[in-house]
């Protein structure tokens, strides 16, 4: 393998740094435990440069950032999964969502959402997570791994069954 020059590895780092959010949002949506968040931090990040060789840079970053950290969490879910037997439900961070506003009913509204979404599935978890995040049904589709109209469809199922569930 070729050495990585330092203009590539300062081009990956400032690349990671102007898009952490990703990181963040996608290991929170994945781990429960704040140790185990962090982990998967680091896998994340080991394995976005491990991959950077193969970067292709006529395309969006954040898309394949995307890509490369969900299936980091993905293959993390499974592992956790065989590990357990049984998966449960996401705790939330209350001084986390608390630091979001003082209004309690807004904290008990995220509290029953991110409930919501630790008992989704691995695949529609990261569809809800990138249309939160606004991206078009093309690039969730690009980043998981389904046609534009599957996204689509997906979506309706996920809207429906989280105003089931919040209602």
């Amino acid at each position: 393998m070729a050495s990585r020059g330092i203009s590539d590895s300062e081009k990956f780092a400032g690349l990671i740094r102007d898009h952490a959010g990703i990181v963040r949002k996608v290991a929170a949506t994945y781990a429960r435990d704040p140790d185990d968040r962090a982990d998967l931090v680091q896998d994340i990040l080991a394995n976005l440069w491990a991959a950077w060789p193969r970067y292709d840079d006529t395309r969006p970053f954040p898309t394949w950032m995307y890509r490369v950290a969900l299936n980091v969490a993905l293959s993390h879910v499974r592992s956790v999964y065989r590990e357990r037997r049984v998966m449960t439900p996401l705790t939330v961070d209350h001084d986390a969502v608390a630091a979001t506003g003082p209004d309690h009913a807004e904290n008990q509204a995220l509290d029953a959402l991110h409930a919501t979404m630790a008992r989704l599935g691995p695949l529609n978890r990261a569809v809800l997570l990138l249309y939160l995040d606004e991206r078009s049904h093309r690039e969730i589709g690009e980043i998981v791994g389904l046609g534009e109209s599957a996204v689509g469809t997906r979506i309706d199922r996920i809207k429906q069954k989280l105003r089931r569930e919040l209602a």
